[in-house]
């Protein structure tokens, strides 16, 4: 049995090819981003690819990430926006 290595989660936003902004969690980023281009990640980002990141923010853990990602899905687009323009 392997050691068990520390996972970093993150709570992105992805800008879809449509405009539309959708947000997710992961501790993979680079995987999950590559799941949402190929069609095989979520149901809404599979007919809007390509998809881009255009915010991810560092969680301690998987509970923090998810309540961070229902804080953000709670936000207004112009609040989601704001947010994304915060951290460009």
């Amino acid at each position: 049995m392997g050691v068990a290595q520390a996972m970093s989660w993150v709570c992105y936003i992805l800008q879809c090819s449509d405009g539309t902004l959708y947000t997710g969690i992961t501790n993979d980023l680079e995987k999950r981003l590559a799941a949402h281009n190929a069609g095989t990640a979520a149901k809404y980002t599979r007919a809007r690819g390509p998809v881009a990141p255009v915010f991810v923010e560092a969680c301690t853990d998987k509970s923090a990430a998810l309540k961070r990602e229902m804080e953000i899905k709670g936000l207004t687009r112009a609040g989601k926006l704001a947010l994304v323009n915060a951290g460009a």
